[in-house]
């Protein structure tokens, strides 16, 4: 299969339903693809779907068809097709190519797939994508629905709210935590440009590898073998400060993390990656997804790892049992939207949830609940950007008010535990 016609048939399927990030790295397993090629289907599969609301406005009048009644193939050929347009691949190869995709898989609708790619081709460049700065203008061009321009305008302005949305526009890279355990971030990065990936160092993170240029992730030996694991800088600062916060060890015993809901383990794994003698406990309410946390740390091969299916509002345990607690609650996910190519269409599928609040809570004088709310709701609401300080031996019932408070609290929308941290100023980890 040639990289359009298996980012067609991943289109498809997302199409009728499927996650981006799971349906597309098991089809470019199944393939002989090479990694330029696996790029390029990774790319044309990211892309549509982040672009879906610009491309049907290209695609809409020049379809004789409403793109809804359209079978799922073809309307995903159409996309597919329009988006290498409006990306600068050449008509003849983003037409031609993409016609071949769609008839391998739908002969009869080869003809009107054609047509409908040759008039978007011959409307641009330069496109006409709607003039002004009237939402929803601002909603085509950035290819993001009109709640979420009403949103970013109101909390931000327009200059940032503009910065916001192109950056949400851009295909993301891959960022590569290293386990400090088994490599080092020279050492892998050594190995991934040796590969033809394209790296550069995290700002937050000096460890991190952010990677462009890839295709399944996975399929790096790094990855496979436990050396690296992809999380996002700002998770993994998370788990540093969690590390570096932690007392040192009682005689005997180990320092004990309690991460509530844990799935899908990357703070878990992180944490114990970076501090000996710890205990990290990982809990979630669903027992299938407490699962890929094991799984995760046997990649890693971390003996410090214990699960627990628990909901995070009733946990089985005793109060202050712990020297951290971590909570990385359940969000809208707007601050990752970019990184969350079906993100758009999730939300308006399950509706907005209540914003994120990270806590750190424990049993020494340092532990902290930390809090960033930002824009006018949250300022209308007297909430104001804060760090709350709890008393040590914090018992299980007051953590739970506190996060009961959190998660309820719809002004609540942003949240940064690391947002003083610079390159140099991020804590180490105690080894």
């Amino acid at each position: 299969m040639s990289a359009r016609s298996v980012a067609l048939v991943a289109l498809e399927r997302i199409e009728n339903g499927a996650y981006s990030n799971l349906v597309l790295p098991a089809l470019l397993r199944g393939t002989g693809l090479d990694a330029r090629d696996r790029a390029f289907a990774t790319d044309l599969v990211y892309g549509t779907v982040r672009r879906r609301r610009a491309l049907d406005f290209l695609l809409t009048p020049r379809s004789s068809q409403a793109l809804a009644r359209l079978e799922p193939v073809v309307r995903a050929g159409l996309r597919m097709g329009a988006y290498q347009l409006v990306d600068g691949v050449p008509a003849h190869a983003a037409v031609g190519e993409t016609v071949s995709a769609v008839a391998g898989i739908a002969p009869a609708a080869r003809g009107y797939v054609n047509g409908v790619l040759r008039a978007v081709a011959r409307a641009g460049p330069p496109w006409p994508w709607p003039d002004g700065n009237e939402v929803d203008a601002l909603g085509v061009r950035y290819s993001q629905p009109d709640w979420i321009v009403s949103m970013l305008l109101a909390q931000f302005g327009e200059v940032t709210a503009r910065a916001v949305m192109a950056t949400a526009d851009r295909a993301p890279g891959v960022t590569l935590r290293v386990n400090p355990r088994r490599a080092t971030a020279d050492s892998v990065e050594a190995e991934l440009v040796t590969l033809g990936v394209r790296l550069e160092r995290g700002r937050l993170v000096p460890d991190a590898l952010v990677a462009t240029g890839l295709g399944d992730v996975g399929a790096l030996g790094a990855v496979r073998d436990g050396r690296a694991t992809p999380q996002d800088q700002a998770s993994q600062a998370i788990a540093r400060l969690v590390a570096a916060s932690l007392p040192l060890p009682r005689e005997g015993a180990r320092c004990r993390v309690l991460d509530i809901a844990a799935a899908p383990g990357g703070k878990t794994t992180a944490i114990a990656e970076l501090t000996d003698d710890v205990l990290v406990v990982a809990g979630d309410v669903n027992g299938s997804r407490v699962a890929r946390v094991g799984i995760a740390a046997a990649r890693l091969a971390l003996p410090g790892v214990a699960l627990m299916v628990a909901d995070g509002r009733r946990l089985p345990l005793r109060p202050a049992s712990f020297d951290a607690v971590l909570l990385d609650a359940p969000c809208t996910g707007l601050g990752v939207l970019r990184h969350w190519a079906d993100g758009v269409a999730e939300l308006a599928a399950r509706g907005i949830v209540p914003g994120l609040a990270v806590i750190l809570v424990g049993e020494h004088p340092a532990s902290s609940v930390y809090v960033a709310s930002k824009g006018a709701a949250a300022r209308e609401a007297g909430i104001a950007e804060r760090t709350l300080r709890f008393p040590a031996g914090l018992s299980e019932s007051e953590i739970l008010a506190t996060v009961d408070l959190l998660n309820h609290d719809d002004a609540v929308e942003t949240h940064s535990v690391a947002s003083a941290a610079t390159t140099k100023g991020m804590p180490s980890p105690r080894q």
